[in-house]
């Protein structure tokens, strides 16, 4: 099922990472996808504040992956923008991640589609009508077992 939102304000957007946050757990991935200044790293700003990060996150466009421990949970927070291949994504040992029970936020999670787990988050951003209007959407794929 996709829930669709529509947020007019940076502040909405990240409120609507802390939503969400509240329905995560250990071993979640969710994966961001949109367009540069869609909200994507407001999105995540949100979540890591739902989950109870009290530090500054900011995305981690040149370090690839940001680490918080909170409550006992880990969180990796990745930002594949500069990446350029999957090899690139593989050597960070982005497996041992995503298989881990930590928590994974993935911005520009299209450049690891081949890698990401068929259970997930898909967060789809697009930029609304002005500069502040965002449509974003919710899809959590869950793997049937028989």
């Amino acid at each position: 099922m996709i829930s669709t939102f529509t947020t007019y304000s940076e502040k909405e957007t990240i409120d609507l990472g802390i939503d969400l946050a509240g329905q995560l757990k250990h071993g979640d991935v969710v994966a961001l996808f949109g367009d540069l200044g869609s909200g994507k790293t407001r999105f995540v700003q949100g979540i890591c504040k739902g989950l109870g990060v009290r530090e500054h996150t900011a995305s981690p466009t040149f370090t690839i992956v940001n680490e918080y421990a909170v409550n006992a949970i880990n969180i990796y927070h990745f930002d594949f923008y500069r990446i350029n291949s999957l090899q690139e994504i593989r050597e960070i040992g982005f497996d041992e991640y995503v298989n881990s029970d930590g928590i994974c936020l993935i911005e520009w999670a299209e450049k690891a589609s081949q890698l990401l787990p068929a259970q997930r988050y898909d967060v789809r951003f697009q930029l609304g009508k002005n500069e502040h209007i965002r449509q974003i959407s919710i899809e959590h794929n869950v793997e049937v077992t028989a």
